[in-house]
């Protein structure tokens, strides 16, 4: 049973040296007691006290690892509802799922082009996780000769979807040298699938149907006292309202009520809710939002994985820390020393938004990154992080001004402002105001 914040401070140092970032021992355990910080941030707990605090230190949600040749996939450990929360820090594991009926090359066709598909998103490479496999055809052997046809393929991550245990220990084997997951255990099965995935050191999908949660966190207690301790959850339920409302359920009852029989991560799959690939896609996305940990999905296009990856990645970035990129200059179409010298802030959606004009016009440019703590022009500007004084450090310090056989520096049209202000700071240099907009930077660039 979780302890409360009282009794995790009796075992505490009491010191209130403030080491582990709060003003004493009494906030500090509180903190614990919600989950919102570790037990390590403290440096002077007593073991005797770290083996008491074990269960009040462990995270409400599980974490449950995947890996493959060198891949890995972590999910779980999250402590918030809400991302502006905190953050939530392991993002769910896309997986696109392929029937072991199916012809050999046409399964191995599938999973490479799932396998290939990588699209760069704000200089962050994006790309599904793995192949679910499912037990359909019901020859054991055939799934097991699936499984290798994968393996073969991709060295991406697997979740192995089979009801009977001889099919699971043949996929097990087939997928030697890799940890997958095992779907699924069930009231009927799970003593049979558990022994095959606890053999196996694999984690294992707990399932039952229509959101019985009573069920499901009965059969998760009993599975984990038969030795298995990393389990999925795979509450049964398939519709857009259901799968919102129960995964909502779980997700507070892990959190807010220490209920550890259902803290672990939750495994959905949309394709069996949805009336259409469009419906699939958008029951996915609502599905990454709140609160799965691993979706497998039915289809696979460019287009839905597009849009699934860009979702995941937006919400599972740190809302308190925007995606920036390495301050510096940055040459573009191979600039020679008569280029055009840009400058913007390292924002990463507003480096790509210029970069990408720039190049796709064929136009040479340096652009020149100054640090402004991740912000975009506009938001730093009002912000005071990018001002005259810092846009010519940035001049100065990063070495634009010995790539340039010229003295002019282009400044963003929307701190046109800053034009006086920069030419007392760059004393000799010419300072220009570019447009607005990034769209607008080629038709500049030509007539300038």
């Amino acid at each position: 049973m979780a302890l409360s914040g009282l009794e995790i401070y009796k075992l505490l140092p009491k010191t209130n040296c403030k080491d582990c970032g709060f003003p004493t021992c009494l906030a500090f355990a509180m903190k614990l007691a919600q989950k919102q910080v570790e037990l390590a941030a403290c440096p002077h707990v007593t073991e005797a006290a770290q083996a008491a605090l074990s269960e009040a230190a462990a995270p409400p949600i599980r974490l449950i690892t995947l890996s493959s040749n060198g891949n890995k996939l972590e999910v779980g450990n999250e402590t918030v509802l809400y991302r502006h929360e905190k953050t939530f820090f392991h993002q769910p594991g896309i997986f696109v799922r392929v029937t072991d009926d199916l012809p050999l090359d046409e399964i191995k066709a599938r999973t490479a082009e799932v396998d290939s598909y990588v699209v760069d998103y704000v200089g962050i490479p994006l790309s599904y996780d793995g192949i679910a496999i499912s037990y359909t055809s019901g020859n054991p052997e055939q799934f097991g000769e699936a499984v290798k046809a994968v393996c073969d393929t991709t060295h991406k991550l697997l979740i192995l979807i089979a009801g009977d245990p001889v099919a699971v220990k043949a996929g097990l084997a087939a997928a030697d040298g890799r940890t997958p997951l095992v779907c699924a255990a069930n009231a009927e099965n799970w003593r049979r699938v558990a022994l095959a995935a606890k053999n196996a050191k694999a984690p294992l999908v707990v399932r039952v149907d229509d959101g019985d949660l009573d069920a499901l966190a009965e059969l998760a207690e009993s599975i984990a006292k038969f030795g298995v301790d990393d389990l999925v959850l795979d509450p049964g339920v398939r519709g857009f309202n259901e799968s919102l409302a129960t995964m909502t359920h779980i997700r507070r009852l892990a959190l807010k009520e220490n209920f550890r029989a259902l803290g672990y991560p939750i495994i959905t799959f949309p394709g069996e809710g949805a009336a259409s690939q469009l419906d699939e896609v958008t029951l996915a996305g609502q599905q990454i939002a709140k609160y799965a940990g691993f979706v497998v999905l039915d289809h696979f296009t460019p287009a839905s994985a597009y849009a699934l990856l860009v979702l995941r990645a937006n919400i599972y970035t740190d809302p308190q820390k925007p995606i920036q990129v390495e301050p510096g200059v940055y040459p573009i179409n191979n600039p020679g020393p008569d280029a055009p010298l840009m400058v913007t802030t390292n924002f990463s959606i507003t480096y790509f938004s210029v970069a990408n004009e720039v190049e796709s016009s064929g136009l040479p440019g340096w652009l020149l990154v100054a640090d402004a703590e991740g912000m975009s022009v506009l938001t730093a500007w009002a912000a005071g992080k990018f001002d005259a004084e810092r846009i010519a450090k940035a001049v100065k310090e990063s070495g634009a001004a010995g790539k340039i056989s010229h003295k002019q520096v282009i400044l963003p049209g929307h701190v046109a402002v800053l034009m006086g202000e920069l030419e007392e700071e760059l004393p000799g240099w010419e300072i220009k105001v570019g447009p607005r907009e990034a769209v607008d930077l080629p038709a500049f660039m030509r007539t300038s």
